[in-house]
């Protein structure tokens, strides 16, 4: 503590590898001076495997360091930390970042951070954002969430029952045959806009929550045959899931932000880039008389940056790892998390 008071700035190093992105960030004290990061993309048709995506993690995490410390003109006698994602997420990928994060720290005498995966894509998004207090609606392709803060916790308001919107958008483009680059949510949301048709769906929120698996069992086992009868076209079914979906999340995000008396909405999460859901979001909060914060790609997606910088949050606050502790898991709820840098 001692040690840390005497620094003018912290600088923190971030790992972040818990799905197919692996990105390494370098922050000090909330500015973000570099940020890259590389994507494995499977297959048209196909999933991202663990073991493949790991192996792939492995191939890029050191270049991805190498490049990190340069871009940000720092030497490595400048980083106060290292970080890394102790989860939620897969086990496979966030080993291979572990291993990686454990070494730097042994090498560089510096302290390791185990960040929470969910975590750091709020605490990125209230500081690119400027959001005070808001009401978090977090979706990606492993979680969806309804998150307010309240005593040193993110409490989760309300979430999925079954699989992340995320995961549903991407298993629908398989359905499809889209693209799986840059990602197949963006090419979803890309054919969207060219949907004419709307077509009903499953509306699934119960109470606070939302149900994805059967509006998407139900899409997948009518979607071949209308497409073949000629009944509407892809853009039309991509039209009709986004337009169905978060409408779903809108709701059961207002419904939060009645409660809390919210004035503010941070969209946070891979999902969080759609253009459309958004607007949609931007729509609910105006006629509340509340706005909304939102970002672009580089800190939607999963990145390094986020993982620094909750990393360096918890640096401040004394809240590093040793090394024999330092373990991963798939299962992290955000709600576990004490929150000791806010009030």
């Amino acid at each position: 503590k001692q040690w840390y008071q005497r620094r003018v700035a912290i600088t923190a190093g971030g790992l972040e590898g818990s799905a197919n992105k692996i990105g390494v960030g370098i922050v000090r004290d909330g500015e973000v001076l570099s940020n890259p990061r590389r994507t494995y993309c499977a297959p048209t048709g196909h999933g991202f495997l663990p073991r493949h995506t790991a192996q792939h993690h492995r191939d890029n995490i050191l270049k991805l360091v190498k490049q990190a410390i340069d871009e940000a003109g720092v030497s490595i006698s400048d980083i106060d930390c290292v970080s890394y994602t102790r989860g939620p997420g897969m086990g496979a990928p966030l080993v291979s970042t572990a291993v990686v994060a454990r070494t730097l720290a042994q090498l560089w005498n510096i302290p390791l951070m185990p960040v929470n995966h969910c975590i750091a894509h709020v605490e990125m998004g209230r500081q690119v954002t400027g959001a005070d207090n808001p009401t978090v609606l977090y979706v990606s392709g492993g979680n969806t969430q309804v998150i307010s803060y309240m005593n040193q916790r993110y409490m989760i308001f309300g979430e999925t029952l079954d699989i992340a919107v995320g995961n549903a958008l991407d298993r629908f483009a398989r359905v499809l045959k889209l693209s799986n680059d840059p990602c197949p949510g963006y090419n979803i949301e890309q054919l969207a806009k060219q949907g004419k048709k709307f077509i009903e769906l499953p509306y699934c929120v119960k109470g606070m929550d939302v149900s994805f698996s059967g509006l998407l069992s139900h899409i997948e086992g009518t979607a071949v045959k209308m497409l073949a009868a000629g009944d509407c076209t892809k853009a039309d079914l991509c039209y009709s899931l986004q337009e169905t979906v978060f409408a779903m999340l809108v709701e059961i995000t207002e419904r939060a932000m009645a409660h809390t008396r919210s004035k503010q909405v941070l969209v946070v999460g891979g999902v969080g880039c759609n253009l459309r859901l958004q607007e949609m979001l931007a729509v609910m909060a105006q006629e509340r008389g509340a706005s909304l914060c939102s970002t672009d790609d580089r800190y939607c997606i999963d990145n390094g940056a986020m993982i620094a910088h909750t990393g360096n949050l918890m640096f401040v606050h004394n809240m590093d790892t040793s090394i024999e502790k330092s373990g991963i898991t798939q299962r992290f709820r955000t709600d576990e998390v004490h929150i000791a840098w806010r009030d």
